[in-house]
């Protein structure tokens, strides 16, 4: 039987699989750093099960989040599929589901409209339309350069992302600001967030032009960064339809669980509900 070590040539065509099976770049990115985590802890010695138990040990030991710990082992688990050593992988942590976010981490509307706000008040009109882009349609940061000239035009933007296509609806009121932004920019077609050189805009400069509103906004740094958007929309979204299903196939989810996430009630909100309940007598 062949000797399972890890090599540096094994996870290069690690990368390559997950390249031919059409998993994005940022996933491949994190796939790639999990792993060479585990290699660095295993070394160019043989792997065994007892090896791999005790790697997802230290992670815990180390404190990581549990959400993090089953996603770097999932990473691990697809490198041992990808090598036909399925004997060594390794189970999640089982987690209950969570029933109410921390304060602390959710992004109010409120505080959203500040930071809008805020982005006009420093003549940065791109961030104010990005931050509201986001937070108006549900779409993640990586598919902002399918919101182009066209398909504001059209009113729907066609995402094609992950293997999976969905339509993205462009309300009346972001179009006409899109558009006007556009011709300012003398953007005349194709993605409208685009660096100066006319690249699409990087998620890393979105995230620190983002924490640069914090203060003046007086919002929490913590609340700050693009996917807290997508959760403030689906959260509206499903406070008015009610609809888990819709609202998944609106953030492109292939998992109602999923979708759950983006959903869940602060934890004043479910205090609050069960005091309504007036149980206690």
């Amino acid at each position: 039987m062949e000797e399972r070590v890890l090599t540096d040539d094994k996870i290069s065509s690690f990368a390559i699989y997950l390249k031919n099976e059409e998993k994005s770049k940022n996933t491949i990115e994190k796939y790639i750093r999990d792993v060479k985590l585990f290699f660095a802890y295993v070394k160019s010695v043989e792997i065994t099960k007892e090896k791999v138990i005790a790697y997802k040990n230290k992670l815990i030991c180390d404190n990581y989040a549990i959400r993090s710990v089953n996603s770097m082992i999932a990473s691990i688990n697809s490198l041992f599929v990808f090598l036909g050593w399925l004997d060594l992988k390794a189970k999640n942590i089982k987690l209950q589901r969570q029933i109410y976010y921390p304060e602390e981490k959710e992004l109010t509307k409120a505080e959203y409209i500040r930071l809008c706000r805020t982005a006009e008040r420093k003549h940065n009109e791109r961030l104010n339309l990005i931050l509201q882009t986001i937070c108006g349609t549900g779409i993640r940061v990586s598919e902002l350069r399918f919101i182009t000239v066209e398909a504001v035009k059209s009113n729907v933007a066609i995402v094609s992302l992950k293997g999976k296509t969905r339509s993205v609806f462009i309300v009346k009121e972001l179009k006409k600001k899109l558009l006007r932004y556009a011709k300012n920019q003398n953007i005349k077609s194709g993605m409208i967030f685009v660096t100066r050189t006319g690249k699409a805009i990087n998620r890393t400069n979105i995230w620190r032009e983002m924490k640069s509103l914090c203060k003046d906004a007086n919002v929490n740094p913590q609340k700050v960064f693009p996917h807290n958007l997508r959760h403030l929309f689906a959260r509206v979204f499903y406070g008015i339809e009610k609809d888990i299903a819709k609202l998944a196939d609106i953030l492109g989810h292939s998992s109602i669980d999923t979708t759950r996430i983006y959903i869940i009630s602060t934890g004043t909100e479910h205090r609050r509900c069960m005091e309504n309940m007036r149980l206690i007598i």
